[in-house]
């Protein structure tokens, strides 16, 4: 069986969990528009019986719905072309139970991808299964990683020229990171780059050229911790992974270094809280740039590296839009690796500013935590001024969405002491609102001006994902339970719905075989941020879910669990 080098949606469909190559999530189709999106009604639901957070986009193809469950990962068929969407097949992986208890934030899975008639997602117990979309039948399955050490996936996995990547988990375990490549047609390993250690393991070869000087050097993956350090040091694969086909280059983000406390591990502590560049044919880097050198805060460098061309100095540039978790929006020559622009798009006072000279950002002497002493008003909160959820790319406005939140922390770190399978982390964290008291928000970021163009700001934290569409819609979910469109080029709210469970998923767009357009959502509050209601978290211990309890105290009053499918379609 021939892969194809694609695996891309088409305009009516939504095949994998960016929708396309660029994770620009926008989707061309405008039937359901800014002028008529007010009369969206429900087209059916779907109860998936499970209650954690659910994290993950549905899939569209061929007159299919494709969605995966957290744990136990139970992936259903849904059929397109019968009324209410009868479910045509249920495929259970029975990952051990044992995974459940090495997962940092809730049991997630953020998304199954399709390819070539077949579907891949990764189990939590570190396992990468092939499934055959018309049957529901197993065709493959690889175990990757080892719970025994903390390991566990979480992540959607991307095809690319016949290659299923995919990554780990587990930084707050005191795991070592990787991407993995493995054959779409029959599983087998073909590469594997980590994220820490020596340059033969992370696959730094000669075509390795940083943009700066302090990412050039032999063996930086040694030589910038501790000794033995790096062995443990983090670096996960869990987030999000892009591809440009002309530069043939996948972009993908590495997680916080290990432990928090960063007075055990003096020195940059590469590759970790950055992105790299590599060849996904060989795995070989090409370049790297960390956002977050000693990574103080838990800032990772995970989130979605957006693809566009948008105009610099004048000329027309292909570049990465990436709003990191320390509060920046930072636009990046996908080519070579440059910072063309970084300015924060929340509030911060960890970071005064980025050096585009050196690439390295100039951190608050004030907000650098310290053992033995507890340090107040950190801004952003470990969990940044945004995580994992994606933000959306609209080619008509020229606005990235950033759904985010508004958070701050006081922090007090302790030694860590590494034992294999359990936490890793050396630091209690108090959360509480940022600047203005508001949680969350939706944020219009103009990347060419490097300024906020508009911006809702919501109780809680905005923990789904963004979709974008040619009807010049944007629309996202709230910790709370609202779905919400709203006006593209200016905000503006013009339909709103009140899910059963908080919304942390990814909402898509398709056109059925009814040949109307249809969006689709998947309700059911968890996660990091939703881990007090998901996980019947008791909030008189600020503590609670790394500090997630003091943060969201009231979020049981306002919603409930929950695992339920969406569609909405106009009357």
């Amino acid at each position: 069986m021939a892969f194809s080098a694609h695996a891309q949606s088409s305009a009516d469909e939504w095949a994998i969990p960016a929708r396309d190559f660029a994770n620009t999530r926008f989707s061309p189709l405008a039937d359901i528009n800014a002028g008529n999106v007010g009369s969206l009604t429900v087209s059916f639901t779907f109860s998936t019986g499970y209650l954690r957070g659910h994290e993950a986009a549905p899939i569209v193809v061929g007159g299919r719905m494709f969605i995966i469950t957290p744990y136990p990962n139970v992936l259903f068929a849904l059929d397109l072309r019968s009324a209410g969407a009868p479910m045509l097949w249920r495929f259970e992986p029975k990952p051990s139970a044992s995974a459940q208890g090495v997962a940092c934030c809730d049991v997630v899975n953020r998304g199954v991808t399709y390819a070539d008639g077949r579907l891949f997602f990764n189990t939590l117990d570190g396992q990468t299964v092939a499934v055959d979309a018309e049957s529901g039948r197993e065709l493959w399955r690889v175990k990757l990683g080892n719970i025994n050490l903390g390991e566990s996936m979480t992540m959607a996995p991307l095809v690319v020229k016949n290659k299923v990547l995919v990554g780990n988990s587990g930084g707050e375990f005191g795991v070592r990171g990787w991407l993995t490549a493995l054959d779409a047609q029959t599983g087998r390993q073909l590469w594997r780059a980590y994220s820490t250690g020596p340059d033969k393991d992370v696959l730094i070869g000669p075509d390795f050229k940083p943009f700066y000087e302090s990412d050039r050097g032999r063996d930086l993956g040694v030589s910038s911790w501790p000794p033995g350090a790096w062995q443990r040091g983090g670096g996960t694969v869990w987030g999000w992974i892009s591809y440009d086909p002309e530069l043939n280059l996948i972009y993908y983000g590495t997680s916080n270094p290990g432990p928090w406390n960063p007075e055990q591990r003096p020195g940059d502590n590469k590759w970790t809280a950055g992105v790299f560049a590599r060849d996904p044919d060989s795995g070989e880097a090409r370049w790297f740039y960390q956002f977050n050198p000693h990574d103080l805060f838990d800032y990772d460098g995970v989130n979605e590296n957006v693809l566009v061309e948008i105009p610099v100095n004048g000329t027309p540039r292909k570049v990465l839009l990436h709003p990191d978790r320390n509060g920046y929006l930072y636009v990046i020559d996908r080519a070579s690796g440059e910072v063309i622009s970084a300015k924060p798009f929340v509030h911060v006072n960890t970071i005064e500013s980025v050096d585009l000279k050196s690439g390295r950002p100039n951190y608050s002497q004030s907000r650098i935590p310290q053992v033995g002493k507890v340090v107040r008003d950190i801004c952003p909160h470990a969990g940044g001024g945004k995580d994992w959820q994606p933000s959306a790319w609209s080619p008509q406005t020229k606005l990235l969405y950033i759904p985010h939140q508004n958070l701050c922390q006081d922090e007090e770190v302790t030694p860590a002491n590494y034992i294999a399978g359990t936490p890793y982390i050396g630091a209690t964290v108090k959360m509480y609102p940022g600047p203005g008291g508001h949680r969350g928000a939706l944020t219009a970021w103009d990347p060419v001006g490097s300024r906020v163009a508009w911006e809702i700001t919501e109780n809680f934290p905005v923990w789904s994902g963004a979709l974008a569409t040619a009807g010049n819609l944007v629309f996202y979910g709230t910790l709370d339970g609202w779905f919400k469109a709203v006006d593209a080029r200016n905000g503006k709210t013009l339909w709103q719905f009140k899910a059963g469970s908080g919304i942390v998923g990814q909402p898509v767009t398709y056109r059925g075989p009814d040949g109307k357009q249809h969006i689709a959502v998947m309700a059911g509050v968890g996660g990091w941020a939703g881990g007090v209601v998901a996980g019947d978290l008791d909030t008189r211990d600020a503590s609670a879910g790394d500090g997630w309890a003091a943060a969201v105290p009231d979020l049981p009053k306002f919603t409930s669990k929950g695992g339920t499918l969406y569609v909405f379609s106009l009357k």
